[in-house]
């Protein structure tokens, strides 16, 4: 027992008044002896328990000049003799120079160094249990080791977003976890807003880590009215029916404006008489009342960083229940043609609350509201529900400034007036603002095609010019409104004979063959057919705003109804999948867009500009997919049809992949689209991971693969076949190497239960194995093949085209 002696400090005696743990400065005892011998009165008597541990003293003690100054620091004693211990003779082992051989001998333990205590063989210490044994100091080391290695990885250039979030997700240390939700706070915002979806979850889920997210979410908060929404409407959306836990109070906090900008000192807003007279009103008294031309106007002046106390997110929750709200009323007309109709005067009676400071949380660049032109709205082909497109006019802005005086509402009017918008004064209006004139000379657009708001029922206005920036006395429910107009003057345009000639020549010239018609069983065709810059160009000509600097135009598609959640984990995996295929280098082009999860069964969609569905081209043209490719882009061997023929191979390669890794179902032309350029681009991702239409369990082919889409590939034999088939090698290989950060994304939102495409037990598995991280590149090659030939000549495929055809109409 005496040989296990830790050899760093002392025990104390019984009746000794001395400090715990005292040291000796030096276990030199020639320091005390000199060189002739032990002192005076040193007895003979053998302690061998003092010897034995002397034989446990390192040999690398300091040695010491004949002056008694140490020739290098001393270390730390590691002994301190307890007082009743005599001094040992010179038969002690303390005169015994070093052994040579001791050099080798291994240090005693990390364990046995850190303790205080000293065993001197005393017989009350004999029931002492041994030591540890000196696995646990490796236990422990190897851990140290461990987290050392972490945190040289989370402090490394290349760790980034996805690998926090993994590890955000597998890590059980308390310790660990805090740091990561610390190490948000570094990252770019727009990196960590696109796993925000992952992050509610992990939220609403898991309690520890909610905790440490905590700080960092309420901060975004305070600094964004957009992130504040989106996270409550992700919480909203997945927070499931638990009305009182932890996630639905941060949400309700959120919505309640408890969380906000901290009010800054010394603010203090400029703003002219007119505009002062509008916030005399008490702040928000008329949000969501659509008749009172208000609804989405709070009374605020500051901002982003608001110190007024006005409501900050009200305006816009109240601008986005209106157009679902829309959504869920059309639901209920049968008629497309009548649907059309009722949404366009739904959209003309909340466009009497515009402009406001409200934006379409789908883009991302700071905007306004400014007009909604009804006219340009359609409901889109769908059987029950009524999802429709409608685009926006906004006003680009700095950060989140506020709107101008000018562009803002009227005064509301007195409690004894009629729910309508007054006429703004030019005098009061135009010294505000004279560097944003809406009216130019030199502006060669109709008078009439200016101040209507593409509404065929006002026609009856265009003869008369009225007063710059007045608006129409009408009331909403008799008819159509009219906006904020400038084009108008009090003197007549001047129109050129030469532009009267085009005018003349645009209205009688024959359509182009490529042409849609207008059709009453899908009143979309003709809207979506028509180009983005010739939209653009007509919108902007005919809008009141399209003079301003800041004036865009935008698109969004209001859908409800629907679950979007797993529409919104299928975008997220496209847009992971083009980034990796963009970093590897491979020329795959996908087309991700942004969805938007208001809550449990309605939300936005970004709009695919310049496309139709692949059965608007057959029944508007009657025409084979490469027959419409050649009357868009030319004959065969021209070079618009080459590069729109390249476009198709590589897009189509892409999503044939991609169908194959998400297993992607309910694949008629419907939702196959097709775009000026030639992309193939797949829309609506309702139904992945082997979850078909009503459990009909139709397509059993690995992706949609048709006779049509080989023939403008030019054949099976052909050069760019082989090269769609080499594509898809390249991108699955490519795919592959990035395979963890694409999965972890499906195994955190699987977390949560309430997506039915990720019920299954095998869902994330068989989504593993679907990369075949095992294969060569040549087995990868074969499986290629096999992919390609079994979706080229599968019979589940027909069927199911033939099955919408006989149901749905769809070609």
């Amino acid at each position: 027992m005496l040989e296990d002696v830790p050899v760093h400090g002392s025990r104390e005696s019984k009746g000794s008044k001395a400090a715990a743990h005292q040291r000796n400065l030096s276990l030199d005892f020639r320091h005390v002896t000199g060189a002739s011998g032990p002192p005076a009165g040193c007895g003979h008597q053998r302690n061998r328990s003092l010897d034995s541990v002397l034989q446990r003293i390192p040999e690398d003690m300091t040695p010491t000049s004949p002056e008694g100054a140490p020739l290098r620091p001393a270390p730390p004693a590691r002994l301190a003799l307890p007082p009743e211990v005599p001094a040992g003779s010179d038969d002690s082992g303390i005169h015994t120079p070093p052994d040579p051989a001791d050099d080798d001998r291994p240090p005693p333990p990390a364990a046995a160094r850190s303790r205080e205590s000293l065993d001197s063989g005393n017989p009350e210490d004999t029931d002492k249990p041994p030591d540890p044994p000196d696995t646990e100091t490796k236990t422990e080391t190897d851990s140290s080791k461990n987290k050392d290695f972490l945190l040289r990885l989370f402090e490394s250039k290349l760790f980034d977003m996805s690998m926090a979030i993994s590890y955000l997700f597998n890590s059980k240390d308390p310790g660990v976890q805090a740091y990561l939700a610390n190490k948000l706070f570094s990252f770019p915002n727009e990196d960590v807003d696109f796993y925000l979806p992952q992050l509610a979850t992990m939220y609403i889920e898991m309690g520890d880590v909610a905790d440490v997210l905590k700080p960092y979410l309420v901060f975004r908060c305070k600094q964004s009215a957009e992130f504040s929404l989106r996270l409550a409407w992700l919480l909203t959306a997945f927070g499931g029916d638990a009305k009182r836990s932890k996630a639905m109070k941060f949400r309700d906090s959120i919505l309640g404006e408890e969380i906000r900008p901290a009010a800054r000192r010394g603010h203090h807003r400029s703003q002219s008489d007119a505009s002062a007279l509008r916030l005399a009103a008490p702040s928000g008294r008329h949000l969501g009342d659509l008749a009172s031309g208000r609804a989405f106007d709070s009374g605020c002046l500051c901002g982003e960083q608001c110190s007024c106390g006005a409501p900050r997110l009200a305006p816009q929750t109240q601008f986005l229940n209106a157009l679902t709200s829309i959504g869920r009323r059309l639901a209920g007309v049968q008629d497309k043609e009548r649907r059309n109709g009722r949404l366009r005067a739904e959209l003309a009676s909340l466009d009497l609350n515009l402009p406001a400071r409200v934006w379409l949380p789908l883009h991302q660049r700071p905007h306004h509201v400014l007009r909604i032109p009804s006219q340009a709205a359609a409901v889109l082909n769908s059987k029950d529900k009524a999802p429709y497109i409608m685009y926006v006019e906004v006003l680009e802005t700095e950060g989140h400034a506020p709107l101008p005086p000018r562009l803002l509402p009227p005064a509301p009017p007195a409690p004894h007036s009629p729910p309508i918008r007054h006429t703004k004064s030019e005098e009061n209006l135009v010294p505000e603002w004279p560097a944003l004139s809406l009216y130019s000379p030199l502006d060669d657009a109709d008078a009439s095609d200016c101040w209507s708001h593409d509404d065929d029922e006002v026609g009856q206005y265009a003869a008369r010019a009225p007063a710059a920036d007045s608006v129409s006395q009408m009331s909403g429910a008799s008819a159509s409104a009219l906006s904020l107009s400038s084009c108008g003057s009090r003197e007549s345009l001047a129109v050129g004979a030469g532009e009267v000639r085009r005018r003349l020549a645009d209205a009688t010239a024959a359509p182009p063959a490529n042409t849609f018609r207008h059709d009453p069983h899908d009143p979309s065709a003709l809207a979506l057919k028509e180009s983005w810059d010739c939209k653009l160009a007509r919108m902007r000509s005919s809008s009141p705003y399209g003079s301003l600097s800041g004036w865009r135009l935008l698109g969004c598609i209001v859908k409800v109804g629907d679950d979007l959640r797993q529409e919104m984990l299928a975008a997220q995996l496209l847009r992971r999948l083009q980034a990796v295929w963009d970093l590897e280098r491979v020329p795959l082009k996908l087309h991700p867009y942004e969805i938007l999860c208001l809550d449990k069964e309605s939300g936005l969609i970004q709009p695919v500009l310049n496309s139709v569905s692949l059965h608007q081209i057959k029944k508007q043209s009657g025409r084979s997919l490469r027959a419409w490719l050649e009357l868009e882009h030319g004959p065969p061997n021209s070079e618009g049809f080459l590069r729109a023929q390249n476009n198709f191979v590589q897009s189509a390669a892409a999503y044939a992949l991609t169908s194959y890794l998400l297993q992607l179902k309910d694949r008629h032309n419907g939702n196959i689209l097709l775009d000026s350029a030639g992309h193939i681009i797949h829309i609506d991702f309702g139904f992945i991971f082997s979850i078909s239409p009503k459990n009909l369990g139709f397509e059993s082919s690995p992706f949609k693969l048709t006779a049509e889409c080989v023939e403008v590939m030019d054949g099976e034999s052909s050069d760019m076949f082989g090269y769609f088939k080499i594509l898809m090698l390249r991108g699955l290989i490519a795919a592959r190497k990035h395979c963890d950060q694409i999965i972890h994304l499906v195994e955190l939102m699987r977390m949560s239960g309430q997506l039915a495409c990720l019920r299954s037990s095998s869902a994330v598995s068989g989504f593993r194995a679907r990369f075949h991280a095992g294969r060569t590149e040549p087995q990868l090659q074969a499986l290629v093949d096999r992919l390609v030939r079994d979706a080229l000549h599968s019979l589940s495929t027909r069927l199911y085209d033939n099955y919408q055809y006989y149901t749905n109409g769809i070609l």
